[in-house]
């Protein structure tokens, strides 16, 4: 008898709530009425509140009226999952409803139990959904029938999403300013976006009385949803622009000055924001593409470059002029480099693009032979030979060796000055005696047809 009463109760309720066209939904759910949140909200019932509201919010799109407009059940379905989280996602609610159990843990009720979870609720599930994700263009736009909300024009009929960027290695490592043309959602030119034609008035809509919804009736409970004459606009448009169509947008072509930072590498993709068009930023994806470089290589914010020197330079040392990414520097080669020596030169590199500071500029050394030699150039490497004794095998021109088949270097004083003298003398001229003691003909030098051994 009492559990026929409450129904009765209920009963007229909901037909109060009907008769009275309340703009708000108005629940009592009782003990007896109990509904499982958790299941309607399909999360466990240790779920945190960022699992809840996560849960809610892909419901709610689901079923969410804008999107489902000609399904009514969809409407009930939102009401329900919003009713879920609206007791859910406040913890005082929640542990009242955890205290008294679901539908599921309260079927078997005694007649000893005339308490229960009593939930009241005065907020429309539209406002509740616009409370929590302070979005209603959001609502309105994104969720729409996917009508673009512009006209297509002859620069095509979307903005541009992505564009390549040619960059040289240089531009690449310092960065550089492009100007570059693309396609953006803009306001209309002929009608300034106001969606009408130039001349012609606005009315506000009948049905919705300019606010821009209407309320829709699901079963006793009134939901709020975007007017269908108006779309939401609270106007009517009776002659719409003819550029645009009426919506107010068209695609229209800008060239745009964009900033590459300097460090970028090829294959990378650079999301930039190029204007604003009071709705919406129109963003793009720069596709990175840089050139080769036929002097620097590259290893992350490190560059690579070659540099040749001669015999003497290798041997004595000396300074060499090289150019960097930046500006032409000045380096020292030390005394005794051998081919792919590096010089190291902090800090000449390639900005950081994901951290500070700048890599380093590597040098790597290669020593360049005389392919020809003039006679002094001979004569005084021949001399030079003469005196070196860590020499594997055998210098082309020099056989001077000792019996363990090692160099035999003649340290008589005028030796090697006679040799050079010899070497370098006009054939015109009258030879002069040599003063060094006279050697095997087998260690004379002769001349070589080789030009570089």
């Amino acid at each position: 008898m009492r559990y026929g009463m409450a129904f009765k109760g209920i009963s007229l309720m909901h037909k109060l709530a009907g008769a009275s066209k309340f703009n708000f939904r108005n629940f009592y759910t009782s003990v007896s009425l109990l509904k499982d949140y958790y299941s309607i909200l399909g999360v466990s019932k240790s779920a945190s509140q960022s699992e809840i509201k996560k849960a809610y919010y892909q419901l709610a799109k689901k079923y969410h009226p804008d999107v489902n407009k000609n399904d009514k059940s969809a409407a009930q379905k939102f009401q329900e999952v919003s009713e879920a989280y609206e007791v859910l996602g406040d913890e005082n609610k929640r542990s009242q409803y955890d205290k008294f159990g679901s539908a599921s843990t309260q079927n078997n009720f005694g007649g000893g139990q005339s308490q229960g979870f009593e939930f009241h609720s005065n907020i429309n599930p539209e406002e509740l959904f616009r409370r929590i994700f302070r979005d209603s263009e959001f609502v309105f736009n994104e969720w729409s029938s996917g009508d673009k909300g512009f006209a297509e024009s002859i620069f095509g009929s979307d903005a541009t999403k992505e564009i390549p960027i040619n960059l040289t290695f240089e531009q690449a490592a310092r960065g550089v300013n492009k100007e570059i043309s693309v396609n953006m959602v803009t306001n209309c030119p002929h009608c300034q976006g106001s969606r009408a034609e130039p001349g012609t008035d606005k009315s506000t809509c009948p049905s919705c009385r300019g606010t821009g919804t209407e309320n829709m009736n699901t079963g006793p409970f009134l939901l709020r949803s975007v007017c269908r004459r108006c779309h939401g606009t609270g106007t009517i448009i009776r002659n719409p622009c003819r550029e645009c169509e009426g919506k107010g947008r068209i695609v229209g072509r800008k060239r745009v000055n964009v900033s590459i930072p300097a460090g970028v590498e090829d294959g990378q993709v650079l999301r930039m924001s190029v204007g604003n068009d009071g709705l919406r930023n129109n963003e793009i994806f720069l596709q990175i593409r840089v050139e080769k470089s036929r002097h620097f290589r590259r290893e992350g914010a490190d560059i690579h470059s070659d540099i040749t020197v001669s015999l003497s330079q290798a041997a004595l040392g000396g300074k060499m002029r090289v150019q960097g990414i930046y500006e032409n520097m000045l380096i020292t080669i030390p005394a005794g480099s051998c081919s792919d020596d590096r010089i190291r030169l902090p800090g000449k590199g390639i900005s950081r693009i994901n951290g500070y500071g700048y890599g380093d500029h590597y040098i790597h050394i290669h020593i360049q032979a005389p392919k020809k030699l003039t006679d002094l150039q001979r004569a005084l490497l021949l001399a030079y030979a003469e005196t070196e004794n860590n020499v594997t095998g055998s210098v082309e021109g020099v056989t001077s060796t000792d019996k363990h088949g090692k160099r035999a270097i003649d340290t008589t004083p005028g030796f090697i000055l006679s040799r050079i003298r010899l070497a370098i003398q006009d054939p015109n001229e009258p030879q002069e005696e040599s003063k060094s003691q006279e050697i095997d003909s087998d260690t004379v030098v002769k001349s070589s047809s080789k030009d570089c051994v």
